[in-house]
């Protein structure tokens, strides 16, 4: 994923954790080693879907660990919608 998705994603994950990007690195564990917890898991998972104009199944919330996991999700989620949209063209 391009790098300024890499850091849009990472300032909606601090602006939610009130952290500064640089505190945050990109495969810390969010709720053990960054202090996140399950209420702000779902912030973020609602921030990316509104950003990104995507669904991320909360089933998959378990596995928004760090950010790194996050960028996957969304890219999964992106390229799921596309195919969604090739499919009713």
């Amino acid at each position: 994923m391009a790098q300024n998705v890499t850091q849009e994603i990472l300032e909606i994950v601090s602006m939610v954790l009130e952290k500064k990007p640089s505190e945050i690195p990109l495969d810390a564990h969010l709720i053990q080693d960054v202090g996140a917890d399950s209420m702000m898991a779902l912030e973020i998972l609602a921030a990316m879907e509104k950003k990104y104009k995507i669904i991320i199944p909360e089933d998959k919330l378990k596995e928004m660990t760090t950010v790194n996991k996050i960028i996957s999700l969304v890219e999964m989620a992106e390229k799921r919608g596309k195919q969604e949209s090739r499919k009713e063209e």
